[in-house]
């Protein structure tokens, strides 16, 4: 095998070059990936039906409301001993839901029972 000298490492070298320059570019372009930014067209939907509904869980409705993480934690467990698959949320307001499928929202809340109504 013949020796070399070195030319081998020049494919490697200009590939890692060429990508570290594109990316020195694209960074000066402004294009930051990283950076969140406020959305300037917020004000145009903001009154749109889709974005309007904070309260949409789609498939899930709220079976009890809490203000006290434990609490919710408790139901839900009480609602996976009776085999109902539960799921919490926080509502803007700081309270917790406790949300479970539409066709078992009926039983959920009876087995609650005590929960503040929503």
């Amino acid at each position: 095998m013949p020796p070399s000298d070195g030319w081998y490492l020049i494919g490697p070298f200009i590939a890692v070059a060429l990508v570290g320059f594109l990316g020195a570019v694209f960074w000066r372009m402004g294009l930051q990936w990283t950076r969140t930014r406020e959305d300037p067209l917020r004000e145009l939907y903001a009154g749109l039906a889709i974005f309007g509904e904070t309260d949409d869980y789609g498939l899930l409705c709220p079976a009890a409301a809490t203000d006290d993480p434990d609490i919710a934690e408790e139901i839900r467990t009480l609602l996976a001993a009776a085999g109902i698959r539960s799921t919490s949320a926080l509502r803007p307001d700081g309270r917790l839901l406790v949300l479970v499928f539409g066709e078992e929202v009926d039983e959920a809340r009876r087995l609650v029972g005590g929960s503040p109504a929503l």
